[in-house]
């Protein structure tokens, strides 16, 4: 099966070829949805074949290299067209490729009847084949392909709507602030190419060759600003402080799209990205704690940002910026794992809630389009009740709630609780570890908050429909409710591959699979670690029960909170707002950072863009070509007096001349 991996991109690929090419010709929805979802399913398909095989082979031999062909050469230097098949590429493949056709089969049902659907599906599958390109590329160039593929198809999907200025907003936004990243981490690329080649005569970018050199990369120096310039990347792929302001936009996009591009594809780039090159990272301790306290920060700044927001796909987005700090600070303390375990269960009850979210707002269009209502599908305050309507719904959408809660026995408790650990025990950061640990611990007190605030405003209490429109509602049909169903098993049984090794030994010694399974990938910094003597402060067993206790009273009190707020005294919330509306403000605005954006970068560079246009462009550069025209046209305007073509002018000019001549020979 390994040969056999570049058929996992490609697929997409066709599925895209097809639907671009002919789409408009086939018209019919069910071929074309069929042939986009058929397309990504052969490709998950593939790659449960090659983590079959994987898995069969010993820990030292999982990794496998397939070269399609020599891409660039030049001197010492060479880029093939080639696959990497390990581990951490696997869970990838299996992420984008299986959650990414639930998400392709849950489109069929919701974007029926819109106008353009063959191209939103051949926009998806391009997606697609751009992320498996980028978890599967063998090198760094091929990796940036795909980054820069991803960061088009973003643009594309997220303008889906593109005769709606706010859409059309969005999708701008999203490239230029990725462009933003982009440039570090050219910048990255660039200097890790120069110094490797230029001080070591090693002239690689392929992933497995720069690993086993990692040993020429100094510790700091050098090394930091590789990773400090990757990084940078990484935030403006991942939406981390400060570039993280264009991923809410982005739900300016069909509500798939939303899905998948925060929980399947671009956005999961850059936490991948570290991963891979954790052999570097791992040398750089400035770079981790950068890392570490960006993720922290972001974690818990965009979970404030959370709690007061209304829109249904606003709140998911908010939480996806907060979760995806998560991942960044497991990196940041070096626990690569845990962020790729938290970046897996992530994509299962993210992808559900996104796709829950779709289905409640599928239903509430139809109800208030009964009502010819223009209330908002997607505020929850026009929401409530729901339950009743949307059983199936409700029960998967909750399950993902609890899950992104962290309610010990879901997938998000696991992942969750061994980043907060590794957050408070790893032996990089000292001092720092317990302010690490205590954002993270807010950050998820947070989300439980506001996860719940989501479902007691959606499902709960009396509806603030009409009676007429919430006769209409109804639940969503079959293939919207099915890739909710198997999410939400995924959300449940997702975790249990990576029991904490505390429990694990409770229960009679139970391995964490998770653990073993990446180990081949880190291997390199976990040895690095050890000769380094990073071995940290010693912490009991009894310290990681008490913490994990922590965690799990956290998640209950946010969810207590919530539910004393919105259920039990619903007044509370607008009391609140009335005794602290600046408070109130200031985090529903987003704590203004869209306009500090806009007044510090935005709107100076559309000064200077205003500038050079009226002033320099129409001025100086018009202003001078039309100011020899103006010369050259007048000049040429008395010329053109001596060539008239009357010839008793020609004689009274002649006769001028003889006349001017002699006077002057005279008067001499």
């Amino acid at each position: 099966m390994f040969d056999l991996v570049w058929l996992i991109p490609l697929c997409p690929l066709i599925g895209s070829v097809i639907n671009g090419l002919f789409g408009k010709k086939i018209k019919n929805e069910t071929v074309i949805g069929g042939i986009a979802a058929g397309s990504v399913l052969c490709s998950f398909f593939v790659a449960c074949g090659i983590l079959m095989q994987l898995l069969s082979l010993p820990g030292e031999e999982r990794h496998f290299e397939k070269t399609i062909f020599t891409w660039i050469q030049s001197g010492q230097f060479k880029a093939d067209i080639g696959f990497l098949i390990d581990p951490l590429s696997c869970v990838m493949l299996m992420v984008v490729t299986g959650v990414g056709f639930l998400i392709h089969l849950y489109s069929i049902g919701y974007m029926h009847g819109e106008e353009g659907f063959y191209r939103y599906f051949c926009y998806l599958n391009l997606f697609t084949f751009s992320m498996l390109c980028l978890v599967s590329g063998n090198n760094l160039l091929l990796m940036f392909v795909g980054w820069e593929g991803v960061g088009l198809c973003s643009y594309l999907l997220i303008g889906y709507y593109f005769h709606k200025k706010s859409a059309g907003d969005a999708g701008k936004k999203a490239f230029v602030m990725n462009r933003v990243g982009d440039f570090g981490f050219l910048l990255g690329l660039f200097t890790m190419f120069w110094y490797l080649g230029g001080q070591h005569n090693v002239w690689t970018i392929n992933f497995r060759e720069l690993a086993s050199h990692a040993e020429l990369m100094p510790v700091g120096g050098v090394t930091t600003i590789i990773c400090l310039c990757f990084f940078l990347g990484a935030t403006g792929k991942s939406a981390q402080i400060p570039l993280y302001t264009w991923l809410p936009d982005a739900m300016e996009g069909p509500t798939p799209v939303s899905a998948l591009i925060h929980a399947a594809t671009m956005v999961t780039a850059g936490v991948y990205m570290i991963g891979r090159m954790n052999f570097m990272f791992i040398k750089s301790p400035t770079a981790l704690l950068v890392v570490a306290c960006v993720g922290a920060a972001t974690a818990l700044f965009a979970a404030t940002i959370g709690t007061a927001q209304n829109d249904i796909k606003r709140v998911l987005a908010y939480s996806t910026v907060s979760q995806l700090g998560y991942m960044f600070l497991a990196m940041g303390v070096g626990a690569f794992g845990a962020g790729i375990f938290h970046l897996m269960t992530h994509a299962f009850f993210k992808a559900c809630l996104f796709l829950g979210s779709g289905s409640v707002i599928h239903a509430m269009h139809h109800a208030l389009h009964h009502e010819h209502s223009d209330a908002d599908p997607q505020d929850m305050r026009n929401m409530g009740g729901l339950k009743a309507k949307m059983p199936i719904t409700f029960a998967t959408f909750l399950i993902a709630t609890l899950a992104i809660a962290g309610v010990p026995g879901l997938a998000g408790f696991f992942s969750k609780d061994e980043i907060l650990w590794q957050a408070f025990s790893n032996p990089h950061h000292g001092e720092m570890n317990i302010i690490l640990w205590g954002f993270g611990a807010c950050a998820a007190f947070l989300t439980a908050f506001y996860m719940f605030r989501l479902v007691f405003m959606t499902f709960f209490g009396e509806t603030r429909l009409s009676e007429k429109a919430f006769h209409h509602l109804h639940e969503s049909p079959w293939v919207i409710t099915l890739p909710l169903v198997v999410l939400a098993c995924l959300s449940i049984v997702g975790g249990y591959v990576g029991i904490p090794k505390v429990i694990g030994e409770t229960l009679g010694g139970i391995p964490n699979m998770w653990e073993h399974y990446l180990e081949p990938v880190f291997a390199y910094s976990t040895e690095y670690m050890k000769h380094a003597g990073a071995h940290g402060e010693a912490h009991s067993v009894a310290m990681e029960w008490g913490l994990m206790g922590v965690s799990v009273i956290i998640a209950f009190a946010g969810i207590g909170l919530a539910a004393a707020l919105y259920i039990v005294k619903p007044t509370i919330p607008a009391a609140f707002t009335n005794a602290f509306p600046a408070l109130h403000r200031a985090v529903y605005n987003k704590w203004y950072m869209d306009e500090i954006y806009d007044f510090a970068f935005v709107n100076p560079c559309k000064a200077l863009g205003n500038f050079l246009w009226k002033g320099f462009d129409v001025v100086v550069v018009d202003g001078c070509v039309n100011g020899v025209a103006a010369v050259v046209k007048g000049f040429s305007g008395m010329l053109r007096y001596v060539q008239t073509g009357l010839v008793h002018n020609y004689a009274f000019s002649m006769t001028l001349g003889v006349v001017v001549i002699v006077a002057a020979y005279l008067f001499s």
